[in-house]
């Protein structure tokens, strides 16, 4: 995957795709924000996209992908824990694909909702992703269906586009700060910086209760560890994949674990000073700034608030408590 990344001819391309559904997500420099780090704070907001979410643009050129080679198929199956779910229903809908999408039990019960208002077929199995991913994989093959990963090539590819877009916007950015749940974001940031030849460090951020990833690199190969967060569930994976873990060890500048507690605290922050709901995941980006502000001093920072699906239930809940 590594040698596979998009180029930037690849990453315009997609861009084309992209802006046929939407238009680019802003970013801005929020002072309040900045005066909490001590420095220049950038927020991408891809809390914008029709979905809420960055997904919604790998599920675009997948899909585009799919149409171009003559390959669309009668039935899609993923898993999800909602984000990658309400793109592949958006896109599978916009191209007439049947769409069936595996959640967990107790999975997010808005975003549930959300994937079932894009036409969705809605399957609740197993405790956690990882337990839904390898039953959605089982459907697929007595079904016949297509079975989309969480992590591809045509992913990366569409959500390369917000990084190039960031990136691009704000080229003075020092450091950038990216949540890993499958790794199609924190691959797609790692691409955009070399198309654009970027000079920003990335950093790569994992939940202190979801340390796959981390733990992964840190093994030189695939490390299964236990999922407990909460909060996080955009992170919430058990097993990192191979190709996503070729890429991001050799490019990240470190990983930071952050706790549900700290993207909590992130969440009302973000509520405070930009009146955007972020969810657990996308809280993460700057729950990871704000434990390395001490670090940060005279750096241009660069964090994504990369959703905004947090149930209203669990959002009132985390700003009650603060």
């Amino acid at each position: 995957m590594s040698d596979t990344l998009p180029d930037l001819a690849s990453i315009e391309a997609a861009a084309e795709i992209v802006y046929r559904d939407f238009a680019a997500t802003p970013q801005y420099r929020w002072a309040t924000l900045s005066q909490r780090l001590g420095t220049e704070c950038w927020v991408k907001h891809e809390n914008h996209t029709p979905v809420g979410a960055f997904k919604i643009r790998g599920g675009l050129t997948y899909f585009d992908a799919l149409r171009q080679r003559g390959a669309l198929p009668r039935e899609m199956i993923s898993a999800t824990r909602g984000n990658h779910g309400q793109s592949m229903g958006w896109a599978a809908r916009a191209h007439g694909v049947a769409c069936t999408i595996v959640v967990p039990h107790g999975n997010s019960v808005e975003k549930n909702a959300a994937m079932r208002a894009l036409g969705v077929t809605l399957i609740e199995h197993g405790d956690d992703f990882q337990d839904s991913r390898e039953h959605a994989m089982q459907l697929a093959e007595q079904r016949g269906a297509h079975m989309v990963p969480s992590f591809h090539a045509d992913l990366v590819r569409g959500v390369a586009t917000y990084w190039w877009e960031f990136m691009r916007a704000v080229p003075q950015l020092d450091v950038v700060y990216v949540p890993i749940g499958q790794g199609s974001g924190a691959c797609a940031a790692i691409a955009a910086k070399r198309a654009l030849n970027h000079r920003a460090r990335i950093v790569g951020v994992v939940s202190a209760h979801a340390t796959t990833y981390a733990d992964s690199i840190s093994a030189g190969q695939v490390i299964a560890s236990p999922v407990t967060t909460e909060l996080a569930d955009g992170m919430a994976c058990r097993v990192a994949d191979a190709a996503a873990l070729a890429v991001l060890a050799p490019n990240l500048a470190r990983i930071v674990k952050v706790t549900d507690d700290e993207v909590a605290e992130a969440m009302r922050m973000l509520f405070a000073d930009t009146h955007n709901v972020a969810e657990g995941a996308g809280a993460a980006s700057f729950a990871a700034a704000w434990q390395e502000r001490d670090q940060l001093e005279g750096q241009v920072v660069g964090t994504t608030l990369c959703g905004g699906n947090v149930d209203s239930t669990v959002l009132a809940k985390v700003l009650n408590r603060g």
